[in-house]
Order: C-alpha cells, then sequence, then structure tokens
C-alpha cells in the first residue's frame, strides 16, 4: 500500500508540473504575442530561441548538433528563380535588417553569431560545473595563429587606407567562422559517440536539402526553365563529402545502419549533384576522386577502380551521345563539355561566365602589382582598369569569383603563404593520422576530411566560397575533428 502511494503521489508530482509548465509557457507565448503586436514571426523567433537556450545548457553537444543544422538546412542566399525558399535566410543576416533594429548601428551582428556566442557562454557552463569536459590542444595551432593574425593585420590596412567596415566584414567573416569551428568543435566533441551522432546530423541534414532538391526538379517538370540552380551553390560541394564517406566505407568494409542509410539516399544526392550546373563542383569531385586514389593502399585501389572504370565508360558514352544535346538530360554532360573546351557561341550564357572571370582575373592581377607584399587589405576595391558588366552582388567590388587570387589580392604575398601553410599543414597532419587508423570508422571519417579541405579549394579557384558562411563552417567542423579523432585513436590503442 505504501509503494502504491508513493507511485501515485510521483506521477501526480509528475503531471502536476507538465500542467504548471505549459500554463506557463501558454503565459509567455501570449505575452511575447501581445507585446510584438501580433506578430507571428516574433513570436515564433522568440520561442525557438529560448528552446535553442535551454537545450544548449541542457545538453551541449545537442546544442551543438542544432547549430550545425541550422547551417547546413538554411539558405545564406536562396536559389534564383524559385520564389517561395526555405525559411531561414534570416539566420545569416545582420540584425539591422530587420525592422526591429535597422536605426541601430551597431547591430551589425547575425543570429548566426549570436548563436555560437550561446555555445561559448554554455561550454563555459559545462567546463565549470560539470568537469565532464576538457580542453583539446589544437594541431597546427601556430600556422592557425599566423593565418588569422595577418588576416586582422590585412583588416587594419584596409581600414586605414580608407577602406569600409561592412565591406570588410563581410569578408572575413566566413574565414573567422571557420578558424572559430576548429577551436569549438573538438572542446565539444569530445567521444567516439559525439563523432557518430554529428556525423548522423550532418548526414540527414543534407539529405532533406537533397529532398528539396527532388522536390523542385519535379515541380518543373524536369526542365531548369533557364535556372542554373536546384539547391544553393554550396550544398553539392557538401554532397560530395557525403559520397566520399559512403565510399570509405565501402572500401574498409564498415558495416553500419550509417553506411546501409547512405547507401540507400545515393543515388538521390548523386542526381542533385549531377543537376546541380556547378561546373566548380565537378572539378572539385574530380580532383577529391585523384586524391582519394593516392590516398588508399594498394588493395583499397583494386577495389576502387572496379566500381570506378565501369563508371568512366558509362559517363564517356553519355557524355559523346549528348555533348552538343541542349535538353535536361544533357546538362552534366554540358558542364563537363564547358569546363574542358571554352563556349564560343555568344548565345551561350557560360561564354559570357567564362568572359566575366577573364576580365575578373586580369583585373586581380593589375591590383596585385599595386601591394604584392602585404596587399591593399581588406575593405577595398580591387582595381577595374576593364570595367566588369554589373551583376546583382552587391559586394562586386570587393569580392572576386576566383577567391584564391582575392587572398593574394588582399592579403599579398605573405597572407597568400600563411593561407597554405594553414590548409598545407591540415592535409598533412590528417593524412598522417590516417595511415595511422585501424578503425574503419574512423578511417573513413578522415577520408572525408581530406577530400573536404581540398575541395574547398579547388571550387574556392572559380567561385564564392571562402566567404559563404556555410561553406567555412563546415568546413571548420571537419578539421576541428582532427584533435578528437586523435584522442579516440589514442584510447582505442590502450
Amino acid at each position: 500500500m505504501l509503494n502504491q502511494y508513493l507511485n501515485t503521489t510521483t506521477i501526480f508530482k509528475k503531471e502536476t508540473l507538465w500542467a504548471l509548465s505549459f500554463v506557463l509557457l501558454s503565459i509567455i507565448v501570449s505575452l511575447i504575442y501581445l507585446l510584438s503586436n501580433g506578430s507571428v514571426f516574433t513570436t515564433v523567433a522568440i520561442i525557438l530561441l529560448i528552446l535553442i537556450i535551454t537545450l544548449t545548457f541542457y545538453r551541449l553537444t545537442w546544442g551543438f548538433y542544432l547549430f550545425i543544422c541550422l547551417v547546413l538546412l538554411f539558405d545564406q542566399f536562396p536559389p534564383r528563380g524559385y520564389g517561395i525558399t526555405i525559411i531561414g535566410v534570416e539566420y545569416f543576416l545582420n540584425l539591422k535588417s530587420l525592422n526591429l533594429f535597422k536605426n541601430i548601428e551597431f547591430a551589425v551582428i547575425n543570429p548566426l553569431e549570436l548563436h555560437l556566442i550561446l555555445l561559448i557562454l554554455a561550454w563555459i557552463f559545462v567546463f565549470i560545473t560539470r568537469k565532464n569536459l576538457y580542453f583539446q590542444k589544437i594541431p597546427n595551432w601556430l600556422a592557425l595563429i599566423l593565418l588569422f593574425f595577418w588576416l586582422s593585420l590585412s583588416l587594419i590596412i584596409g581600414l586605414s587606407r580608407g577602406g569600409d567596415f561592412l565591406p570588410a566584414l563581410w569578408e572575413l567573416r566566413a574565414l573567422f567562422y571557420m578558424g572559430f569551428m576548429i577551436i569549438i568543435t573538438p572542446q565539444i566533441i569530445q567521444s567516439k559517440k559525439d563523432l557518430i551522432n554529428l556525423i548522423w546530423f550532418i548526414i540527414v541534414t543534407l539529405t532533406i536539402k537533397a529532398f528539396i532538391g527532388i522536390i523542385r526538379l519535379i515541380r518543373l517538370g524536369f526542365d531548369f526553365g533557364g535556372r542554373t540552380e536546384l539547391t544553393n551553390h554550396e550544398d553539392p560541394l557538401f554532397f560530395i563529402s557525403l559520397m566520399i564517406l559512403l565510399l570509405s566505407f565501402i572500401l574498409f568494409k564498415y558495416k553500419s545502419s550509417q553506411k546501409t542509410f547512405l547507401y540507400y539516399i545515393f543515388p538521390l544526392i548523386f542526381i542533385i549533384f549531377l543537376f546541380s550546373q556547378r561546373r566548380a563542383a565537378y572539378a572539385a569531385f574530380f580532383m577529391g576522386i585523384i586524391a582519394f586514389l593516392f590516398l588508399i593502399q594498394k588493395e583499397h585501389l583494386k577495389t576502387l577502380l572496379k566500381f570506378l572504370i565501369p563508371f568512366l565508360i558509362i559517363f564517356t558514352i553519355y557524355t559523346t551521345i549528348f555533348w552538343n544535346s541542349t535538353g535536361t538530360i544533357a546538362i552534366p554532360a554540358q558542364l563537363v563539355k564547358a569546363s574542358i573546351t571554352e563556349p564560343k557561341n555568344p548565345s551561350d550564357l557560360r561564354f559570357y561566365s567564362n568572359l566575366y572571370r577573364k576580365v575578373e582575373n586580369y583585373n586581380l592581377a593589375q591590383t596585385v602589382v599595386k601591394s604584392p607584399i602585404i596587399g591593399i587589405g581588406f575593405g577595398k576595391k580591387y582595381d577595374q582598369p576593364i570595367p566588369l558588366v554589373h551583376i546583382p552582388f552587391p559586394l562586386q567590388e570587393y569580392i572576386p569569383h576566383n577567391e584564391i587570387f582575392w587572398i593574394m589580392v588582399k592579403s599579398g604575398a605573405i597572407g597568400f603563404f600563411f593561407f597554405f601553410l594553414f590548409f598545407n599543414s591540415y592535409i598533412f597532419q590528417i593524412s598522417l593520422l590516417y595511415k595511422k587508423i585501424d578503425d574503419p570508422y574512423l578511417k573513413s571519417i578522415c577520408s572525408m576530411i581530406i577530400i573536404a579541405t581540398i575541395g574547398q579549394l579547388v571550387v574556392s579557384f572559380y567561385d564564392l566560397q571562402l566567404t559563404y558562411y556555410r561553406n567555412m563552417i563546415f568546413l571548420g567542423t571537419l578539421l576541428g575533428l582532427l584533435p578528437t579523432i586523435k584522442t579516440i585513436t589514442a584510447l582505442n590503442n590502450k
């Protein structure tokens, strides 16, 4: 009887607590709705903010997963030509763009940055109070410090020469996001379980993006109608990482639910990748496969070639058949053609795209001559001895398509050296770790990180990919997994 009474009392207390929680939540929602003059957007935004803060402090790793999901799911730049896109553009916009903050001059911070600050505060709170976290050392810390010290100095140089602060902020934000993620990721993701969960969230979120692309393709009747993209510019690069991950699972004979899931969604991801109309992504995929061939061992190489050679034969036949076709089915063939041949027909949009980039590169080369050692600095426009055709991009005069040359223009030969010192040292460190690892899962993750880094450098040579927030956060997260993988490997070897 006593036990029954205690159980009944416990259930009653829980039900009462839940009831009070719902009442309190209803009061809070009502107050927010009234104070915002009936704004549904503001009400929903504040409720989500409360939930995000609660989740992050309650369980830091889940708050981190949520952050990565939001970055990968939302659109920084909505795909052109679709009218309605996925909600979330506001996540990347300065608060000044909202009516509530438009008159506040210093409101140049965005919700993404507020979310990053929340992660820092939650990490400090957990580190101090729960003692279940430890600080992981950052490898290649000297290369990291040199790069970001020089980027900061280049900002000062640019502003001292009359540069504009807001364009400089837009130029540098993404790179600094990458640096932040390299530091914070290993402080939160510290076990194999955490790592597996993170990869799951990345896989599922990118699958959702691929489904969005498929839905658009079907609704368009498989006719792009002049549109040049199905999802964001960055998404095909992310899909390459998933394809390399699946390929690694197969070669290293790793069996798991992640491998099974990737098997089922591979056709979906591959179709969206092929029809993404991103030549830079094709180049990144090609270079990634070449790098992967050099990375893997001989026995794995033989297995890979059994998959790769039939694929190349089929794709070569397909490309030959549709070399001069213009239909939707011929889009991948036309992208390959445009990548290896020079479009000569002025009616071809890629003819003007290539011409624009050539003029842009010439202008960058002429600008470098002015300050080859330290660069012109961020916030400064690069010279245009040959004026560029206007395009709908507000930072056209500050950020070119070729962002590898852009690094040279803005930070000079010194910054260019530090930039590649940083990336080369990370690729070297991860490659060394890859050779030492026996765990097939960790080995697969290392493969994905290496190819993702190489792919990022390749696409940045062709397109604006060092200044896109989503790219740099994704890459910084992957690079930040290096200390975690080292720690897990050391524990496995004990």
